[in-house]
């Protein structure tokens, strides 16, 4: 699957990452903070267990049931 990927800083130098379906904006319920643009149209197996460089797990069924996958609290990533 084709997806757009953002990112926000964390506390400790760590980020959160944010995947869209490609040239999908962002969910109304995820849009209240800064996401900052990170990639496009990145080729991600959505049916993998997790994206480790965006620390998120079960992207496929997140993608499914949300609309988009997000980087869990205790999986958020280094700089």
């Amino acid at each position: 699957m084709r997806v757009d990927i953002y990112r926000r800083a964390e506390a400790d130098g760590k980020f959160s990452h944010l995947a869209v379906p490609e040239g999908k904006p962002i969910p109304q319920e995820a849009i209240n903070t800064d996401w900052e643009s990170e990639a496009r149209g990145k080729e991600l197996d959505d049916e993998a267990a997790r994206w480790p460089d965006y620390g998120i797990e079960q992207p496929g069924a997140q993608l499914r049931e949300k609309g988009y996958a997000i980087t869990s609290l205790k999986e958020q990533t280094p700089e």
